[in-house]
């Protein structure tokens, strides 16, 4: 009798928020309890079944590919909550490919089709697709159990002859289970029983959620985040006891000793069940070429047609470049991937749909460049075609292809119409569980107060990469808490077995895949909301062989669009950047001007200040930029500034580091950079240099020490001949190469793709030349490209004023739909008046066209259909100005509109053919006199200004014609340390945003909206709004609070507001008000707080000798002054700062800024000061 066991049914991670089963924690379970298999079968889902596989596999052990699916109480297209919200479980496990084929499709049609409540399947689908599929009966909630315990045994019999008959003979087992449930025994008795008299043999399993015994506690609080309900929810859901685990075969066979062959099955199954899957094999689909063509032929013909487009007369080593990329492209079996690829974005420019330059590492090839998917010359700024498509190392080539936002959809349908609608589908991601959700989601399972958790959450320092286990280390406030609170150490403890896991599927943004057959033959298919995606993710597919696609629609392509247009109708000049150098004297001068606002990539308020500092000149600099303003890489920066103002300071390790980092100013940058070297030094190919960058990213440390030795001394094979020739063969000493390798390996980890940020360089440049050569219509294509968020409408209209161009407001004969340019100034677009649909501007826009200009009101009432003109639409239209020029005033046709509309409703209406006999028509003549002078607009005073500009803002979002604090702006500035414009700018830099939080600050602005609400001790406190010129936020002012300003907090008043910034990520920030006065009272708030709006102004004298010293260059070297705050930012205290100038030898006290000492603190600041220039005087 054989000692094995196989686990048959079990829950893994992938069933999402109800598995508690971690696919290498249960594999190694599985491994060191000495089983040989086990299975995956998730709830109506096949999400995780590759990584189980491939971890099963590298383990060791044989995994058991299965689900365990639904079934509809009637067909799968049977959708009435009286008959079918409820379902049955039933276990299908694959015995072969063959199965696993007919598994995927009936998993694929269960979402696709059969979704109600959960995926399901019926019987006819089972009978379809039963082929190479063993099924088991499932848990309590399997058809056969649910009749047993409704006590209907001749059900339960008819059923279980019915999946016999399906699936075969020893296809079909009943499946007995204990977990210590009174029910299940029940059952168990009665399945004994129906194997008896029916010869359906049985199958022990245990329905396994989680690994061991003791992880039952983190399931319940698992199931409970995904219900929303508390541990303390006496009606929640509830697993009858803590026996869902992985069990021994010892355990199991103590749970069944009246049923030993039930043991013995489940090893009879698994042998039976032998999926392999095939990683090594592609499935592109088939692209037709021309007649006459083969596609290597066609795929040559194109390249070399751009080839002679793009260079003219191309030069040899261009040719030869061409020649080698190609024959890499024919033997890797990728030239259907490239021709594929040509089409949809030829199809794309054929349509003036715009696609984008490129994105990562493809616009290293130049076959990309000459078929015209990128548009940088990989020649020119050396870029690296093995950073792409490494020839020693088998992958599938990865173009992602930005394209028009708007337009994007048109490029999908083109490619769903050419392959197939079944063989085109969007791919899967996951959300999963950060650091910071699994303490929240933790702290409210367990009913923990808010205030407690949030405080919790807020000590997880926000980092990319960021676990809980790292901020335990780094941050010794949360390790303390940790510590000393009983209850805090057990939210963590939780938090920590969650962290990372998934937590819901949804759509990948921009991912299709695009196959040879139907994809739900190669991969099961998933929907989410009305959206069919794959259940497997981007990586998964790739590793299936199946081709991948980003279709990604990027917002400034639809800016460069529309401007490229409005120019064109204004200048009558159709801009070409395809012929254009990127050399523009008058675009590098805007770029060091900082006036960046809306160009690509450059716009944030950091990368603003680092374009003053750098003062690019070249396009290499704006691809430095790009690369550079990150985090790790920043280091770099000062270094970088430094000798590109100084070239003759930059020193080289060694000659041959010149050629490759000279264009860089002597600073490693990027990863083609890391490849050159040790292509060049070390004597590599190109392809084994990729691999080397790959390991040095990844941190590899066996990897790298080995290649240390190759790129130092070299490499021979066996024979004795010389694979990698080495930096000391090829004249670079030792403990210079040693020192050279030490240098990549420090920076690999930050190294950017050169090809990507030249590409993207390509539409930073682009922009940046629109903006400085046609300001007027850039910014009316950047505002229209916005219009759906307030706040960047607001911060653009206010870069426009900057700039001398004038935000005109919507006027009927006017206005497009989109912002458009009249003279030297924008005129605001129809679309972004609430209320008025894009239908409706349309026909207003053509009718003005056809017939011309509207006279007044009733002229636009009697052409337009009376479906355009609805309440809504023309209130609208009043109350945001774009009758002002047509009309008495807003009031007056506010008044007014509705009996003119009426009388012209009448006129029509008799008008009608038919309608009017000769008797009727002179009553209906002086019905129509009266109707005349009661529909006359009224003649009233206009509104009064802040009730006007109220309207506006009503139905724009903004205030357009004047602004109500415009005249305190001066006032408001100088009295307040940060206003929304800055909050919002920071938002960009999620890490200096976040480190705002519970930063003590004074806003000022007008109160636009009060709420009153009563607290649980019955107190009153407020909510209000409060605006200033760039934006509002909320604040709150608690009860005692409220009693003491309560007569200062009227709508429309303008106050000034001390308080908290309460910060949380995603989430808008709010003020939490310690002190108000009015705009009126000049008496002064202490000067204990942030002042963002004065930070750059120079440091105050010293006056107290105590804190932290740091010494700098000069007082006017804002990027060290900015980093200085980010770090500081995150240890707020009361300790000072001190700041000596090197360069005009004096010391300042730093005002406004504090600190907590901490070696935290000391340790960051040593990064970007180094340890000599930081003192700390206690």
């Amino acid at each position: 009798m054989s000692k094995d066991f196989a686990h048959l049914h079990v829950h893994t991670e992938y069933s999402l928020l109800d598995g508690f089963s971690r696919v290498k924690k249960l594999v190694a379970r599985a491994k060191e309890l000495n089983m040989s298999s086990i299975a995956i079968t998730d709830h109506g889902c096949m999400f995780g079944v590759i990584d189980f596989y491939k971890t099963a596999k590298k383990e060791g052990i044989k995994p058991i590919i299965g689900c365990e699916v639904y079934t509809a109480p009637r067909t799968l297209k049977d959708k009435d909550p009286n008959y079918d919200k409820n379902q049955g479980h039933l276990v299908l496990l694959a015995k072969n490919m063959d199965g696993y084929k007919n598994l995927i499709k009936m998993v694929s049609t269960s979402y696709v089709e059969g979704f109600y409540y959960k995926p399901r399947v019926d019987m006819q689908e089972l009978k379809q697709h039963s082929e190479g599929i063993i099924a088991l009966s499932a848990c309590l909630a399997g058809d056969v159990s649910q009749a047993l315990m409704d006590r209907n045994y001749e059900k339960a019999k008819k059923l279980a002859l019915q999946y016999q008959e399906i699936f075969g003979e020893d296809n079909f087992y009943l499946e007995i289970q204990d977990h210590n449930i009174p029910e299940q025994r029940e059952v168990n008795s009665g399945l004994v029983k129906l194997s008896k008299e029916i010869g359906i043999p049985l199958v022990a399993t245990n329905d396994i959620h989680y690994v061991n015994r003791e992880d039952s506690k983190i399931h319940d609080v698992l199931m409970c985040i995904q219900m929303g309900k508390t541990v303390n929810d006496p009606n929640r859901m509830r697993f009858g006891s803590d026996e869902f685990y992985l069990k021994s075969r010892e355990e199991m066979e103590e749970l069944f000793p009246y049923a030993p062959e039930a043991i013995e099955n489940t090893v009879k199954i698994a042998e039976q069940c032998n999926v392999e899957f095939d990683f090594n094999t592609i499935h592109l689909p088939q692209y037709d070429v021309p007649s006459g063509y083969t596609p290597d032929t066609y795929l040559r013909e194109l390249c070399f047609k751009g080839l002679e487009e793009r260079y003219g007369t191309p030069t040899e080593e261009v040719i030869k470049r061409l020649n080698y990329e190609l024959d890499v492209i024919e033997r890797m079996g990728y030239v259907e991937y490239f021709l594929i690829t040509w089409d949809f974005i030829n199809f794309s420019k054929e349509n003036n749909i715009m696609v984008g330059p490129g994105r990562g590492s493809a616009a290293g090839s130049i076959v990309a460049y000459t078929l015209k998917i990128t548009d940088i010359d990989p020649i020119k700024y050396s870029l690296l075609f093995e950073r792409f498509l490494n020839p020693e190392r088998v992958s599938m080539p990865d173009i992602d292809i930005d394209f028009c936002y708007e337009r994007r959809e048109e490029v999908i349908d083109y490619v769903k119409r050419k392959y197939g609608e079944d063989h085109v589908a969007q791919i899967i991601t996951f959300g999963t569980m950060g650091a910071k959700a699994a303490i929240r989601d933790v702290g409210r399972v367990l009913d923990t107060p808010y205030n407690k958790v949030d405080k919790i959450a807020k000590e997880i320092p926000f980092a990319l990469g960021m676990t809980i286990d790292k901020a335990l280390e780094t941050n010794p406030n949360l390790r303390a808490l940790y510590e000393q609170d009983r209850e805090t150490k057990e939210i963590i403890d939780i938090s920590k077995q969650i962290e990372g896991m998934l937590r819901h599927a949804s759509t990948h943004a921009a991912g299709v895949v695009i196959s040879k057959n139907p994809v739900d033959e190669y991969v099961p298919l998933y929907k989410h909301q009305d959206a069919i995606t794959t259940q497997f993710t981007m990586t998964t597919l790739e590793e299936l062989g199946l081709l991948k696609m980003d279709f990604l629609g990027l917002r400034t392509l639809t800016v460069i669009r529309d401007a490229l247009e409005l120019i064109e109708r204004n200048y009558g000049r159709k801009i070409d950047f395809s012929r254009m150098d990127y050399d523009d004297h008058k675009v590098y001068e805007l770029l060091s001007s900082g006036n960046t606002l809306g160009v690509f990539q450059l716009e944030s308020a950091g990368m603003r200040t680092f374009m003053k500092q750098l003062r690019p000149d070249n396009f290499e600099d704006i691809v430095a930029g790009i690369s550079l303003y990150r985090p790790g890489p920043m280091d770099s920066i000062p270094t970088y500034i430094e000798n590109k103002n100084n070239p003759h300071h930059v020193k080289y390790l060694h000659e041959k580091l010149k050629p490759i980092m000279e264009v860089t100013y002597g600073c490693l940058v990027y990863q083609e950079q890391v490849m050159q070297v040790v292509r060049e030094l070390g004597g590599y190919t190109y392809g084994r240099s990729d691999l080397v960058r790959r390991a040095m990213g990844k941190k590899k440390m066996d990897v790298m020490e080995e290649e240390r030795r190759y790129f130092i001394h070299g490499k021979e094979d066996e024979n004795g001949n010389i694979e990698i020739s080495g930096c000391v063969r090829n004249g670079v000493p030792e403990d210079i190469a040693d020192k050279i390798f030490d240098d990549m390996i420090d920076f690999a980890k930050y190294a950017f793709n050169k090809s990507h940020a030249a590409a993207y360089g390509v539409l930073s440049y682009q922009t940046a030349y629109l903006k400085a050569y046609y300001p007027v219509e850039f910014m009316a294509a950047l505002i229209t490209s916005v219009m759906g968020n307030t706040d960047k409408v607001v911060e653009y209209t206010r870069e426009c004023n900057s700039l001398g161009i004038q935000v005109l407001k919507p006027d009927i004969n006017k206005s497009f739909s989109k912002f458009s340019v009249e003279g030297n100034n924008i005129r605001f677009g129809l679309a972004a008046v609430k209320n008025v649909g894009v239908n409706i501007i349309n026909n207003i826009i053509n009718e003005r066209q056809l017939n011309g200009n509207f006279k007044d009101f009733g002229d636009l009432a009697k052409r337009l259909d009376s479906k355009d003109t609805n309440k809504r639409v023309i209130e609208s239209l009043i109350k945001c100005g774009a009758f002002d020029e047509i009309s008495e005033n807003r009031a007056s046709l506010m008044a007014g509109y509705e009996n003119l509309l009426d009388s012209i409703a009448m006129d029509r209406k008799k008008n009608v053919q038919g309608q009017i006999s000769l008797f009727e028509a002179f009553s209906a003549q002086e019905e129509n006199n009266k109707l005349h002078n009661v529909s006359a607009i009224p003649k009233i005073n206009e509104y009064e200004e802040r009730e006007r500009l109220n309207l506006e803002k009503e139905v724009l979002g903004m205030y357009v014609s004047g602004h109500p604090l415009a005249e305190f702006e001066e006032e408001i500035q100088r009295n307040t340390s940060i206003d929304n414009g800055k909050l919002n700018a920071l938002k960009d830099d999620t890490q200096s945003y976040l480190a705002l939080d519970e930063r003590e600050v004074i806003m000022g602005g007008m109160i636009t909206n009060k709420t009153i609400k009563t607290t649980k001790r019955n107190d009153l406190m407020a909510f209000i709004e409060l605006e200033d010129l760039y934006g509002a936020i909320e604040v709150i002012i608690f009860p005692q609070l409220l009693q003491k300003y309560n007569q200062i907090l009227n709508e429309d008043d303008i106050v000034y507001i001390k308080g908290t910034l309460s910060i949380k990520e995603d989430e808008n920030a709010k003020l939490i008000a310690r002190e108000i006065k009015d705009i009126s009272d000049k008496s002064r708030f202490e000067e204990n707080r942030y002042n963002y709006n004065k930070r750059e102004s120079s440091p105050a004298k010293v006056d107290s000798k105590l804190g932290l010293y740091l010494k700098i260059d000069s007082f006017n070297n804002k990027e060290i002054m900015n980093d200085i705050i980010k770090i500081c930012s995150k240890y707020p205290g009361s300790e000072n700062i001190f700041l000596y100038a090197q360069e005009t030898k004096q010391l300042y006290k730093w005002n406004g800024v504090n600190v907590s000492i901490s070696n935290d603190l000391l340790l960051e600041l040593e990064h970007l000061l180094s340890k000599e220039n930081i003192k700390v005087k206690k």
